[in-house]
């Protein structure tokens, strides 16, 4: 049996028994395992990760690469793509992109053109994930510094569409640059006014006017 077969199956086993796996215990299982995997090479601590991710455990696999940062490192576009697969609720497109794609992108590690690529499909979670990937470069706990130029641009991409899940990743984007640029996003809400869903008028307003979302 390998190093990522073993540390798989036996937090799997940790999280199957678990009495209460709630948010703090599964993470507290996770921190454990990251850190028995702190010494591993990146194939093994990806391999672990693909296999939570496989079990319904999206979340879990993407904290354990992003608190592996040889493994964080080692990913480029087809490795990121990969790991989203598969996503249908926006509970694992945020993770997906606070852990993986978003950081991935800030570093340079993912272009651009991969982001817009997003933008452009079919599948809501991925259009979603190009907007959420935005705020890992502007969100300060996350490291975010400011990018007016990336965040806009995958904004102007989807300023018209009316999935409910891309019109709240639009209006959460917007705001989440308005520490670091509101005039430009002021000026985007008045270029953009008639294509814009009316949460997204009404919610970046509010936080441009008062600070927050709703008044």
């Amino acid at each position: 049996m390998t190093q990522a077969s073993h540390e798989a199956d036996r937090l799997l086993a940790a999280i199957q028994a678990e009495k209460s796996p709630n948010t703090a215990n599964l993470r507290r299982l996770r921190r454990a395992s990251s850190k028995r995997l702190r010494n591993a090479g990146a194939s093994t601590v990806l391999a672990v990760a693909k296999t939570l991710i496989d079990n319904d455990r999206r979340w879990l696999g993407y904290e354990l690469i992003h608190h592996h940062p040889a493994t964080l490192a080692s990913l480029g576009p087809t490795e990121v793509e990969a790991l989203g697969a598969g996503m249908a609720s926006w509970s694992e497109v945020d993770t997906f992109c606070a852990y993986v794609a978003g950081p991935c992108w800030a570093k340079g590690q993912i272009d651009d053109h991969v982001v817009l690529d997003w933008s452009g499909r079919n599948d809501r979670w991925w259009r979603r994930a190009a907007l959420v990937a935005t705020t890992a470069l502007n969100v300060r706990s996350r490291g975010g510094t400011g990018d007016p130029h990336r965040t806009l641009m995958i904004a102007e991409r989807l300023v018209a569409d009316r999935d409910d899940m891309v019109v709240k990743a639009l209006s959460w984007a917007l705001r989440e640059l308005i520490y670091w640029a509101p005039g430009a996003v002021a000026d985007f809400l008045e270029q953009h006014n008639q294509a814009l869903a009316p949460r997204v008028k009404r919610e970046v307003r509010n936080k441009l006017e008062t600070g927050w979302k709703s008044p």
